[in-house]
């Protein structure tokens, strides 16, 4: 009797646990991708150089919490003022110095904003994507918008390229509120399920959104370079896919390339519970070496291709409570250990690169080319006039070059 009774304690203990676990992951969605997290294999041990690709991705807001103008202009001239000084003090492997992906709001477009950014990006510091926030949006408003925003982006400030084989333009992009391919479970903030191949005909070569954890559009495939193909009759057809790899093939209708994601046991909620590790760069969320390693470590890469890992960390750049960190001593500290850590020529080799070249050196891995990732920054997508200065050709305003 006393080892029955014993055994029902134990029972109870153990499903009192198992719930109070379960609330926990529910209470940060985690129950969305922990299980891929805790199936994960780690990646390949390979005996060459590991060439570590970093790509800083920016939802940049400028028009954030309704600021007035004045506000507005503030965040922009920061920007193109602090920015050139930060990364202007650091190189890469190829001599390059950190690349930033401004991934800039249709809704908030404002010709002077976009000018200041194009000639940041004209001398050699990054390149202009495409970000959108829209809510209960229709396929026909979509399109419009997209369509108008990337032909503005081209003529009017020399972003984004046009593929040189169809002639169309062609973007990056990330959701607005994480909410890709009307993601979130209210359908709010989105409102098109068949997002994934409207983006796909508009000229979209890959989306940089994920990961969104906490929230709860997070997917569950994580930690990946994979094409999605959209079910236009539900929401959140990305939610899994194929990876790309090595001698295999363009597939479904996007490709996306994920951010690492995981648990940091360094940083842990009552000195247990280990906070989630979603590559975000903030004020409250600073770079530290042992974030650079974890996102290093995870390994995120082409299938076949593990010696070239690609680390996709973001941010909201134009909040004030985070521009100190972000224009600052952490992320300066940040690129001063990556190139001391991860740049010593025979372990890692580091390249700093945007959104366009992390794609261009992803298709040149599923190709089957091999050697130096920096020889494939232009694979497929040439650079766009506003960053010729990054690519080493032609300098100069964006005026110089349209007259050019």
């Amino acid at each position: 009797m006393n080892a029955l009774i014993a055994l029902a304690v134990v029972l109870a203990l153990a499903a009192v646990g198992s719930f109070v676990v379960w609330r926990l992951l529910r209470s940060r969605n985690m129950e969305l991708w922990i299980g891929s997290y805790l199936r994960r294999t780690p990646p390949l041990v390979t005996d060459r150089p590991v060439h570590v690709m970093f790509c800083f991705v920016d939802h940049f807001e400028p028009m954030w919490h309704g600021a007035d103008v004045d506000t507005q202009r503030a965040r922009v001239d920061r920007w193109c003022k602090e920015y050139r000084e930060l990364a202007g003090k650091h190189r890469d492997a190829d001599g390059r110095p950190p690349q930033h992906s401004f991934f800039y709001p249709e809704e908030e477009y404002a010709p002077e904003y976009l000018d200041k950014l194009a000639e940041l990006c004209a001398d050699g510091y990054g390149e202009i994507e495409v970000h959108l926030h829209h809510d209960n949006d229709t396929e026909e408003n979509f399109r419009e918008s997209i369509t108008r925003f990337c032909r503005i982006l081209h003529e009017r400030h020399g972003a984004i390229p046009r593929d040189p084989v169809s002639g169309e333009l062609r973007f990056g992009f990330i959701h607005g509120n994480w909410c890709l391919d009307n993601s979130r479970p209210d359908g709010r903030w989105c409102g098109i399920n068949n997002e994934l191949i409207l983006l796909r005909e508009l000229g979209c070569y890959a989306d940089f959104t994920m990961p969104s954890a906490p929230s709860d559009t997070q997917t569950k495939t994580i930690n990946s370079i994979y094409y999605a193909s959209d079910d236009p009759r539900a929401p959140k057809s990305h939610d899994d896919g194929t990876p790309v790899r090595v001698g295999g093939h363009a597939s479904g209708d996007l490709m996306l390339i994920q951010g690492p994601l995981g648990l940091n046991w360094r940083k842990r909620k009552f000195g247990v519970i280990p906070s989630i590790e979603n590559a975000d760069v903030r004020g409250g969320q600073p770079p530290s070496p042992g974030r650079v390693d974890d996102w290093v470590r995870t390994g995120v890469h082409v299938e076949g291709r593990p010696e070239w890992v690609f680390v996709k960390i973001h941010t909201h750049g134009t909040q004030e409570a985070d521009m100190d960190t972000l224009l600052g001593a952490p992320t300066d500290a940040m690129h001063s250990y990556l190139e001391k850590a991860y740049n010593d020529g025979k372990r890692h080799v580091l390249h700093y690169v945007s959104a366009r070249e992390a794609y261009n050196i992803a298709k040149a891995a599923e190709a089957g080319l091999e050697g130096n990732p920096h020889d494939y920054r232009d694979y497929v997508l040439p650079a766009p006039r506003s960053s010729w200065a990054g690519s080493g050709r032609q300098g100069g305003t964006v005026a110089d070059r349209d007259a050019a």
